[in-house]
């Protein structure tokens, strides 16, 4: 028996098996307002896949990463009817600080392509985590932190001068 035969019959019977109950269930998960992400997600692994394949063109590994990212993301986003896109922001930059790191570690390593992606990497996390202390800490008044930081700054002090 060939494996590409075993692959894909199992390929077909997971989409028919997945098609079944999207329609005896009325879940309604393929259906062009839930797939429509594949169509950047699909030409995204397909550049991924021709590198890894013949190992020559590093190069398509930058929109191969970018069209991957980005179609994952929407993917995540329609499935969850785009409740979360005002966080996952900052994977736009992300994205491309991903296509080019791939160019970086596959390619020729050029010290260069780390300096775009250090900065969109940097303004992706900084947005992240701005998000999540924002949100996790909305009790916070911020114009405290910083008398309460030279308080126990100066409490420090305080304790190193007589100890």
């Amino acid at each position: 028996m060939k494996k590409s035969n075993l692959f894909w019959g199992l390929l077909l019977i997971a989409i028919g098996i997945f098609t079944l109950i999207d329609k005896i269930f009325n879940i309604h998960w393929f259906t062009m307002n839930n797939l429509w992400p594949l169509f950047i997600l699909i030409p995204g692994l397909i550049f991924e896949f021709s590198f890894f394949v013949t190992k020559r063109d590093p190069g398509v590994l930058v929109p191969g990463g970018i069209l991957t990212t980005i179609g994952l993301l929407f993917l995540f986003e329609t499935f969850t009817d785009w409740g979360f896109a005002a966080y996952t922001w900052p994977i736009y930059p992300l994205a491309v600080a991903i296509g080019l790191f791939q160019l970086y570690l596959f390619g020729r390593r050029q010290s260069g392509l780390l300096i775009p992606v250090f900065i969109l990497g940097g303004v992706s996390i900084i947005a992240f985590l701005s998000m999540f202390l924002g949100n996790m800490f909305y009790w916070l008044n911020y114009g405290l932190l910083l008398p309460i930081a030279l308080i126990i700054v100066g409490i420090l002090l305080l304790f190193r001068t007589f100890s």
